[in-house]
């Protein structure tokens, strides 16, 4: 099940962070060298970021995906539903959309956040060149 670990929520916001950071105001009174150093040093911050973020994001999409289908029960027949009651395949349906829906919930907060980083990363590899 993946309810936000704290290595999550770190990541969240280094990415928010990030997304907050303007390259001009950046380098404000700095010429030259050390503007582009400090520059190339945020673009390298948001590569990291971005690809921690890209390496979560599978981990999240492979969660959401991973397993049997919980709405299967479903599609069989009214005596697999009941079976014993059907109160352990109940449980078992509502469990399994209970992990899904929490990462999945991750996943869109983490793709959120993440649309927000991309451009800076962009804007600041033009100014590179």
């Amino acid at each position: 099940m993946s309810s936000p670990a704290a290595g999550d929520e770190e990541l969240l916001a280094r990415l928010a962070d990030l997304a907050l950071v303007e390259p001009d105001a950046l380098v404000a009174g700095v010429d030259g060298e050390r503007a582009a150093a400090l520059l190339e040093a945020f673009a390298g911050d948001l590569v990291e970021a971005l690809s921690a973020a890209r390496a979560r994001a599978a981990e999240l999409a492979q969660e959401v995906a991973a397993g049997t289908d919980p709405l299967s029960l479903v599609a069989a027949v009214r005596e697999v539903r009941v079976r014993d009651g059907g109160h352990a395949a109940e449980e078992r349906a509502v469990a399994r959309l209970a992990e899904r829906w929490q990462a999945a919930a991750l996943l869109c907060r983490l793709d959120r956040v993440t649309a927000r980083v991309i451009p800076r990363l962009f804007e600041v590899e033009r100014r590179v060149g």
